[in-house]
């Protein structure tokens, strides 16, 4: 099986009173191919848009080869540290999962890379109750459901074409009525 660039993203959000919402983007393919390119490319770090590899822990780097990096400008110490802390650990966790549960194939899992951008709420930073827990709960759910539909292709184009009616972006809610 050669991938050579698939897309899935996934929202899974938070319990009340959190701002702990997981929204990631992945896009999966070919080490040799255009996300392989991306990902080295992206090896470097951009002021304001730090990138980790995801770990697990130490010395626990998960394959396929991934790299994260946030959807949001890093302001500070403490969004770095849930950012490459809980989060990171939520989704090295995820994508174990999809090696041991089969959604990734393990005879490829050295052959493909990812790239996932994560949406982090600056607020989690300020929050003195932050539910870190549920923080982790959402990454890693969201993470899963991303790399699932990457993997299968979805949505698909009929499920978007017979959808186009029936769904719409929620923020145009009350505006195209």
């Amino acid at each position: 099986m050669e991938i050579w660039f698939r897309t899935g993203e996934a929202t899974v959000l938070a319990k009340e009173g959190q701002a702990t919402d997981a929204m990631p983007e992945v896009v999966i393919g070919s080490v040799k191919g255009p996300v392989g390119t991306a990902f080295a490319t992206m090896m470097g770090q951009a002021v304001g848009h730090t990138r980790f590899f995801v770990i697990r822990d130490l010395n626990q780097m998960v394959r396929p080869s991934a790299i994260m990096t946030s959807k949001v400008t890093i302001s500070g110490a403490a969004y770095i540290e849930l950012f490459g802390g809980v989060v990171q650990a939520a989704i090295g966790d995820a994508i174990v999962d999809c090696l041991k549960e089969g959604t990734i194939p393990r005879e490829i899992a050295n052959d493909i890379c990812m790239i996932i951008t994560v949406w982090l709420d600056p607020r989690c930073a300020e929050d003195p109750n932050l539910d870190k827990k549920d923080l982790y709960r959402t990454n890693y759910e969201a993470t899963k459901i991303a790399i699932g539909r990457a993997m299968r292709l979805e949505p698909s184009v009929d499920e978007l074409i017979a959808n186009r009616d029936k769904i719409s972006h929620y923020a145009l809610a009350g505006v195209l009525d």
